[in-house]
């Protein structure tokens, strides 16, 4: 039997391994703290849907989740459109992009934004496959209480993560007051979107096949 804080720290670095990546949720935070938008509903929001997710996982749902192919391939293929529209917007701001100036800046409602990071987060089957298949999986291996304590260590990790990103993003302020730093910036994410919805599109025709 492992000690607890040993499984917290378990669960802390493969949680951070698993979210330090570059991604869709992941881009449109960074995105969201250069502009300084709802960064607090949207950290919370990522940190909590994971924590609720890789709890769901320790408590069994990863079985149930991996067996529902078909699911998941119909999943995999709205995640594609998605990402695929919300891509060619990244990729129209790329082509005509501004500067930096979040007091002149209308940010989108709250519920807008958070209709969107929903969206980037849920639509997105590998997030199913990495926090409650995966993690969850991988807590089975410890007995209960021990178990949740693999959970808060995952959880604790994802906090961290999308706090250094939504907050951290306000040091690259000065850097993203030129037109090229955002053309840039945004013509990456336009790449990540297009990336993900393409392997989105060859899971599910292998799902669905």
């Amino acid at each position: 039997m492992s000690l607890p804080i040993e499984t917290a720290l378990e669960g802390f670095a493969l949680g951070a391994g698993l979210i330090i990546a570059i991604g869709a949720q992941n881009a449109f935070v960074l995105r969201q703290g250069l502009i300084r938008a709802h960064v607090l509903p949207i950290v919370a929001f990522c940190a909590a849907t994971d924590a609720l997710l890789i709890g769901a996982g320790a408590l069994g749902l990863g079985s149930l989740i991996a067996g529902h192919e078909v699911l998941l391939g119909y999943v995999s293929l709205a995640g594609a459109l998605f990402l695929g529209i919300y891509g060619l917007m990244a990729a129209r701001r790329a082509l005509h992009p501004g500067r930096l100036l979040p007091s002149e800046a209308a940010p989108a409602p709250l519920l807008a934004t958070l209709g969107t990071v929903a969206a980037v987060t849920l639509l997105n089957p590998h997030v199913y496959l990495d926090t409650v298949v995966l993690l969850g999986s991988i807590s089975g291996r410890h007995p209960m209480p021990e178990r949740l304590w693999f959970v808060g260590g995952a959880a604790i990790a994802s906090i961290a993560w999308f706090s250094a990103l939504g907050w951290g993003a306000r040091l690259l302020v000065p850097v993203f007051r030129r037109p090229a730093a955002w053309r840039v910036l945004d013509g990456i994410i336009a790449l990540v979107m297009w990336a993900i919805a393409a392997r989105l599109v060859a899971d599910a025709v292998t799902l669905l096949g």
